[in-house]
């Protein structure tokens, strides 16, 4: 295989199994070796949380290193057109399923593997519904994709803001320009435009182009201090974006150096690893692991992808950090202490 410079592709051979707590289910078959195709969007968080997630569970679950199942695995580098390349390289081979991570890598397959034989399960890309993989949540699917989208819904995540910061009503959201942007910040829009309940609040977007690789987001984060000094005076608080910029950790330092409101984050690190963010409601990533790797067991066992309903994430996390709270004054509501937990920084 002729590797493009900018994709790493390795081989890895895992054998892993599936006993799920209900009698639908059986161990694997004994006399059957399983292929498994994974193609992350990049490297790192959140593609890197929910594929070791994914594959631990699947390890729980009978499919086990050196017994009955092969995963190869390839990297997009955020790279649609390089997604596409790895798939049509590696399909040569024969796979049971192809599993995209995240919102590159389920384009890429949507565009190499649509309503071909080998069923597709994505994890944690964005807007499933507006890539066009599926047509809705919890109902059965058009094709032959399936899977679990990445981000808490937009009014899950409001209505936090709400009860964090009752008196905030402006917000700024500086985002990379690449394709889970515009399906989350379409959300944003159609929530305010439609839901009473937030018809008080403005965000006010502003956009940096999208730099690729293992740097980009470092990147990113200088292209947005311009944007940040403009809008610290305009706004209540910081929202991170729901794509490669808000995953990372430059982005929230950047704000925290360059800014004086709160920012709220979107992966628990913001909060729990000190990154920069005030408080943050996440999306648990070991959790939409476990949910894929559920579903591609069921297709091991040679279910129909059509009795596999696409999902949203099953939990969502929160975090605090006090310190920060304490700062710009605001009172967190008990609430929302009791669903922290242990992610409480002080």
């Amino acid at each position: 295989m002729v590797i493009p410079k900018k994709i790493s592709i390795f081989q890895i051979i895992v054998f892993i199994g599936l006993v799920l707590p209900t009698a639908s289910h059986s161990l694997p078959d004994p006399e059957r070796f399983y292929r498994l195709l994974i193609l992350d969007s990049q490297t790192g968080s959140p593609y890197q949380d929910v594929r070791i997630s994914l594959i631990a569970a699947l390890s729980e679950y009978g499919y086990r290193v050196g017994e009955n199942l092969q995963i190869t695995y390839g990297i997009a580098e955020n790279d649609v057109l390089a997604g596409e390349l790895i798939l049509k390289e590696e399909l040569s081979k024969k796979f049971d399923v192809i599993y995209a991570g995240g919102t590159v890598a389920t384009i890429s397959a949507k565009h190499v593997m649509w309503n071909s034989h080998i069923p597709v399960v994505f994890g944690a890309p964005t807007d499933p519904i507006g890539i066009g993989v599926i047509d809705n949540f919890d109902q059965p699917p058009k094709a032959n994709f399936t899977g679990v989208s990445y981000p808490v819904p937009v009014r899950s995540r409001f209505l936090f803001l709400r009860q964090l910061m009752p008196d905030a009503h402006r917000f700024g959201l500086i985002y990379a320009d690449m394709p889970q942007s515009e399906s989350y910040n379409r959300w944003i829009r159609e929530l305010l435009e439609n839901d009473p309940e937030f018809d008080d609040i403005e965000v006010i977007f502003r956009a940096v182009p999208l730099v690729t690789g293992n740097n980009g987001d470092q990147k990113m984060a200088e292209l947005a201090i311009p944007f940040i000094q403009e809008l610290n005076d305009k706004v209540d608080a910081f929202l991170k974006p729901n794509d490669q910029l808000g995953a990372r950790e430059n982005f929230a330092k950047t704000v925290e150096s360059y800014a004086d409101k709160p920012l709220i984050g979107l992966v628990k690190n913001d909060v729990v690893s000190r990154w920069g963010a005030t408080a943050v409601v996440y999306p648990c990533l070991e959790c939409i692991g476990r949910q894929v790797a559920v579903m591609i067991r069921g297709l091991f066992e040679d279910y129909q992808v059509q009795q596999i309903e696409p999902k949203w994430p099953a939990r969502y996390g929160y975090a605090v950090d006090l310190t920060k709270t304490k700062h710009f004054g605001i009172k967190v509501p008990v609430g929302i202490l009791q669903l922290s937990g242990k992610n409480i920084v002080q």
